[in-house]
């Protein structure tokens, strides 16, 4: 399986895993360990950046040696509340990498567009590298990449919903239109929903909540990883085209006629 680049920094793992609502720290460490991803995303809105306060910070217990850290700007509602938090992420975490979101409102959990343009543009210029959650939209994701972003990272379905990849075709359309990485990033509830993105032709997956809230979440991180694999070295072998009817997968040619003597 062809490595996964991004920003010129290539990964063995195409499986990008979220930090958050785990049962406990312990399972968090176990799942990312079983999934053998190498970039983890953390929500630096909701993390406790030292242990002062008398609680373990998430910082302490991952190897950063190991893990390449994506800090995102979850819980954000505007481009400024974006641009600030990855500001605060890059002097706390001494990386420029940031997953920008920029979320319309606490319901859908639906990008606000003009928002995430707006800060995208903005962090851009300020020297960081700018993966951005967005709609399955293809004039976004075009316009996204078009202004220099490093990856795009559109929907498979609203966040946590665990509905899978809801429109194909229009990643399908992205997949065409964009020639930076593209990451699904939301909406995988279980193992085929992870083979089924990457057999449409992205580059990478990213969840959280499908592994964080199943019954048994290093299980689950198992199962996502051979799926993300599955499903690269499915899209990379090319499939057989699909047809109305059957075609005989043992050749006629040289059958002995049941009507000789």
């Amino acid at each position: 399986m062809n490595k996964l680049t991004i920003a010129n920094k290539e990964f063995s793992s195409r499986l990008i895993v979220g930090t958050s609502r785990y049962p406990n720290p312990q399972t968090m460490l176990e799942a990312i360990e079983a999934s053998e991803a190498e970039m983890i995303t953390l929500s630096i809105r909701r993390l406790n950046l030292n242990s002062d306060n008398g609680q373990e910070s998430i910082l302490n217990l991952i190897n950063r040696n190991k893990y390449w850290l994506l800090p995102n700007t979850a819980g954000c509602f505007t481009a400024r509340d974006a641009v600030l938090t990855a500001q605060l992420a890059r002097e706390a975490l001494n990386t420029n990498w940031v997953k920008v979101e920029v979320i319309g409102d606490d319901e859908t959990l639906f990008p606000d567009v003009p928002e995430l343009l707006k800060a995208s543009e903005q962090l851009l210029k300020d020297g960081f590298i700018v993966l951005p959650y967005c709609n399955d939209d293809p004039i976004t994701c075009k316009k996204l990449a078009d202004m220099g972003c490093a990856a795009v990272m559109p929907l498979g379905a609203p966040i946590g919903s665990g509905m899978g990849i809801r429109n194909p075709y229009n990643i399908q359309i992205i997949r065409d239109m964009v020639d930076i990485p593209l990451i699904v990033d939301a909406g995988v509830g279980t193992a085929s929903d992870a083979a089924f993105a990457m057999e449409l032709g992205v580059d990478g997956v990213l969840m959280n909540s499908a592994i964080a809230g199943a019954e048994h979440p290093v299980q689950m991180a198992k199962a996502m990883k051979l799926a993300v694999e599955a499903g690269r070295l499915a899209y990379e072998s090319g499939r057989i085209p699909k047809r109305l009817y059957a075609k005989a997968s043992s050749p006629v040619e040289g059958l002995i006629g049941t009507h000789e003597k």
